[in-house]
């Protein structure tokens, strides 16, 4: 067995036994691993922990080396795996997964090129910053009435729906004549193969036949629209008021040349730690620090660390306490501030040239409706004093090296994945395209995900983004749309018993990074 292998094993046994191992201690161990078996090693730290009468939620570093005995020993330069600097790329998540090796520390100097890089951040658009609803009718008026506007100036930027008539006039033409209207999704229903769709807009509302003959393109664009989406389309008005569905046309976005960093400088996109959980793997979280430190890895992942800049956390920093049913059994922090004492713990051990962004997601302290606001500085107050580490609104809009990148936690997709046939949690790629069709990051308003009303509807994508980062799902996957990078970042927690009730197998340990001046994604899995 292998260094590596012995070191895995020796986790893994520690996570079935019930316990994790802190950072010092996860560091002390990979240590001690050059000269003594660390299964060994813990294998007498569960046997010693069974005598205590108080026992620890986390193995401590402490006891780990009264089990060694002599800790002194230890150090870092004599530290000599064997590595297979060769690294063998296979084709995974549509995209290269770069194979993990080992624990490198001290082997050999790391030089982070990104240290020498001056950061290059700035807020395009933080919507958490400008809330204002305080939820009276009037404020759900003015809601809907901005994304329709908004939506349709976005439609009508097309050639192909610039002609586009108001409803009533539609309703009041001659029977079959050929129109275009702009409509809000009001009602849907499909029966026999034929859908009906209700359109609305300020002038009236009509019913919309996709019949069941259809040309097969027409029916399947159909039957992935979503309520509240605001569409065009081409139609045949019939002898009554019932409008024929003749092509659908959505806002979506143009193709477009992304804009690139003039220096290779890299992204990390990552998100849903959900710190405090049982299932929270904080031992693959330590690894994904140490090879931002340069101590993780072969060499070509090593290489990739060197040009890290920016660490983008797309919310569930915590699990929250109450989020689902049962929650509170799988909680190993029951206290919703202990648990953002450990995540900002942890995340201030990214090394300090490396620019943080973090934003919340549907698990954290600021309310769940979209969009949220930052996480308060009260949760974060350990993180008063990094320079580096920035806490946002979900969602945000920020330009990293010229390179603007839309974050967005991604609570939605739920609401896409349960209404459209073909697509599901395995490819959550998918669902984030659709919005980006939509030019909506919430279509479907009194869904799964809470909208609140504001004045303005925050989650319309205006402005199309390089860089689509999203999370929620659990799943990583990316792919490129029209020339942007669409990448949803997978998570750090294990199968929980509610993702089991609910079938969902999630994908922990999996990070993509993004080149900034190649827009390349590449995932380096820390499992």
């Amino acid at each position: 067995m292998s260094f590596f292998e012995k070191l895995q094993k020796a986790v893994e046994l520690t996570v079935a036994a019930g316990y994790q191992l802190n950072k010092d201690a996860f560091e002390f161990l990979n240590k001690a691993s050059s000269t003594e078996d660390p299964v060994d090693i813990i294998s007498k730290a569960l046997a010693k922990i069974k005598t205590l009468k108080d026992k620890p939620l986390f193995i401590e570093r402490s006891l780990l080396e009264e089990i060694v005995k002599k800790p002194e020993r230890i150090e870092s330069s004599t530290l000599a795996p064997q590595i297979n600097e060769e690294v063998s790329p296979q084709t995974i998540l549509r995209g290269s997964l770069i194979q993990p090796q080992l624990i490198l520390e001290g082997k050999k100097l790391f030089r982070p090129y990104a240290r020498e890089v001056e950061a290059e951040i700035k807020i395009i658009e933080d919507a958490g910053s400008k809330l204002s609803s305080s939820g009276t009718l009037e404020d759900y008026l003015k809601y809907f009435r901005d994304r329709f506007e908004r939506l349709e100036k976005l439609l009508r930027q097309r050639m192909d729906a610039r002609g586009a008539t108001p409803i009533a006039d539609v309703v009041r033409a001659p029977p079959n004549t050929k129109l275009k209207i702009i409509g809000m999704i009001t009602e849907k229903k499909e029966a026999k193969q034929k859908i009906l769709l209700t359109l609305e807009d300020f002038s009236a509302s009509a019913t919309v036949l996709v019949p069941q003959n259809a040309p097969s393109d027409l029916l399947t664009k159909a039957r992935t629209l979503l309520l509240d989406q605001v569409i065009c389309v081409s139609v045949t008005k019939t002898r009554g008021n019932l409008l024929i569905a003749e092509d659908i046309i959505l806002p979506d976005i143009a193709p477009k040349n992304p804009n690139k960093a003039p220096v290779p400088v890299y992204a990390v996109l990552t998100s849903d730690l959900h710190v405090g959980s049982v299932k929270f793997q904080e031992h693959l979280f330590n690894r994904f620090v140490l090879w931002l430190k340069g101590e993780y890895g072969n060499g070509q992942m090593r290489e990739i660390a060197s040009h890290v800049k920016y660490v983008l956390i797309a919310g569930d920093i915590v699990d929250g306490i109450g989020v689902y049913p049962n929650q509170v059994k799988e909680l190993a922090i029951r206290d919703i501030y202990g648990q953002y004492r450990l995540a900002s713990n942890l995340i201030k051990q990214i090394p300090d040239y490396i620019e943080v962004v973090i934003i919340p997601g549907n698990h954290d302290a600021p309310r769940k409706a979209l969009p949220q606001p930052p996480i308060s500085g009260a949760f974060l107050e350990n993180l008063h004093d990094a320079s580096n580490i920035h806490s946002f609104g979900n969602p945000c809009l920020l330009s990293l090296h010229n390179v603007e990148a839309l974050m967005y936690h991604g609570r939605s997709l739920d609401d896409i994945i349960s209404t459209v046939p073909g697509i599901n949690y395995t490819q959550p790629e998918k669902a984030m395209t659709l919005l980006l069709q939509c030019r909506h990051l919430a279509p479907v308003y009194g869904g799964k995900t809470p909208l609140a009303p504001e004045s303005k509807d925050y989650l319309v994508i205006d402005r199309v983004p390089d860089i689509f980062h999203a999370g929620h799902t659990h799943t990583a996957g990316y792919t490129n749309y029209r020339g942007v990078t669409v990448v949803n970042s997978g998570c750090w927690q294990e199968q929980t018993e509610y993702m089991k009730r609910q079938g969902f197998i999630p994908m922990p340990g999996l990070v993509p990074v993004v080149n900034l001046q190649t827009l390349d994604v590449k995932v380096i899995p820390f499992t």
